[in-house]
């Protein structure tokens, strides 16, 4: 599981954190980059054992070098001093390989020249050189000690094997120590490459799943706004009434009462429909049945028992043959229509035209006048009608909605 940082960075808790001592301290702070913030990377446990098998390495060749060296009679004492004395350091500055790799490899190539006992040593700064390194120093280095072997062999012949047996001997063994030393920094990429490849996969489901909460979250607000949006404007309308009419007769203000309980059971209705589907995760089509197209009669009388002025002009040839898809844009369109006609223009005459056959698409409009007088400012965000345009391009349709000539204003959608 991963974890979000203050900056919006993901964090993904290491894979090593509790067997960091096994692994080499450059892949280990690539791994868990928390752990090399500090400054210098310090060494594992692993290090420190690597680091003491290659000390003791070279000081074994070392030591092994010396004792061919003091039995040679053609070695001066001095020579043979000096030589062991450069053998010592350069087994020392095998401590420091992991700090400064090229920059031992590169001592290493004069002093292996004066030196027969540091052999071992610049061995291991070779293949520290090629282990930590990319190819192009390696590629330096490693020729330049190539090409100085047949001169370390001219000038200090091996007393056991022949000058050509020895120089190849020598060049296998430095390109087997630099292809081994290839070897291991190659695993090593390839174990942080897929590491990368790890945390970029998880980021980006992390990121797929915050836009498909962000798009559901968006789909479950256009739904509450369409569903509840007429309801609750109904509940406004009655009972506005009823606060400035309270002189009105029974009659009415039995009709509005009942409208406003059955707006307000509708609304409850509806909305424990939306909260099932966020408890579930259903789909949209589970639950109540989801208006169509043969559903605006029902919306338009809703309106008129309301007080509204509804006209409606139903010229579609073959109603039935309306996908159920598209009956469902067609009547959130009218819905959005008929709650901001309520809201924006009260009093007024709404007319509401579908017209289309089969081929042609299905037109929508919602129209209405001007409204008589001032009318209060109801408040509204506007994101019903973005919420439509949205739908009506989701259809493939279209969606278009501003004032008209008359000072009215008027929805008017196509959908295929």
């Amino acid at each position: 599981m991963s974890t979000v940082r203050g900056d919006g960075t993901t964090q993904v808790p290491s894979v090593c954190a509790g067997r960091r001592w096994l692994l080499p301290s450059a892949v280990a702070d690539k791994l868990d980059p928390d752990a090399g913030r500090s400054g210098r990377s310090r060494r594992t446990a692993r290090d420190w054992v690597v680091d003491l098998s290659c000390f003791l390495l070279a000081l074994a060749v070392g030591l092994a070098a010396g004792d061919a060296l003091s039995h040679d009679p053609h070695t001066p004492h001095a020579l043979a001093v000096v030589d062991q004395l450069l053998g010592v350091l350069a087994c020392a500055a095998v401590w420091l390989r992991r700090r400064w790799p090229l920059g031992l490899a590169v001592a290493m190539i004069p002093v292996g020249l004066l030196s027969s006992t540091s052999g071992g040593a610049g061995a291991v700064a070779l293949f520290t050189l090629a282990v930590h390194r990319p190819f192009r120093y390696v590629a330096w280095v490693g020729g330049a000690t190539l090409a100085l072997v047949p001169v370390l062999y001219w000038l200090r012949p091996d007393p056991e094997l022949s000058y050509p047996g020895i120089v190849v001997f020598a060049a296998v063994l430095t390109l087997s120590i630099i292809g081994w030393g290839m070897f291991v920094r190659s695993k090593r990429q390839l174990m942080l490459s897929l590491r990368d490849r790890a945390r970029r996969a998880e980021t980006e489901a992390r990121l797929r799943a915050e836009q498909a909460q962000r798009l559901a979250r968006e789909a479950i607000a256009r739904e509450m706004h369409d569903v509840l949006a007429h309801r609750l404007t109904l509940l406004s309308v009655h009972a506005g009434a009823l606060e400035f009419r309270p002189d009105a007769p029974r009659e009415e203000i039995a009709r509005a009462a009942g409208v406003i309980r059955e707006s307000a059971h509708e609304a409850l209705q509806d909305l424990r429909e939306i909260i099932g589907v966020l408890r579930a995760g259903e789909p949209d089509d589970v639950g109540r049945p989801q208006p169509t197209l043969a559903a605006l009669d029902a919306l338009v009388a809703e309106s008129r028992e309301a007080g509204m002025k509804v006209t409606l002009a139903h010229r579609v040839t073959d109603p039935a043959a309306v996908p159920a898809s598209v009956g469902r844009t067609a009547y959130r369109i009218v819905q959005e229509g008929l709650t901001n006609a309520r809201k924006h223009a009260p009093g007024t005459e709404v007319t509401v035209t579908l017209a289309g056959a089969p081929g042609e698409g299905l037109v929508v409009s919602v129209r209405n006048p001007a409204p008589e007088g001032e009318v209060p400012h109801v408040p509204g965000s506007g994101q019903g009608l973005i919420g439509l345009t949205e739908r009506a391009t989701l259809a493939g349709g279209s969606l278009e909605h501003g004032p008209t000539g008359d000072g009215g204003f008027e929805v008017r959608g196509w959908l295929p």
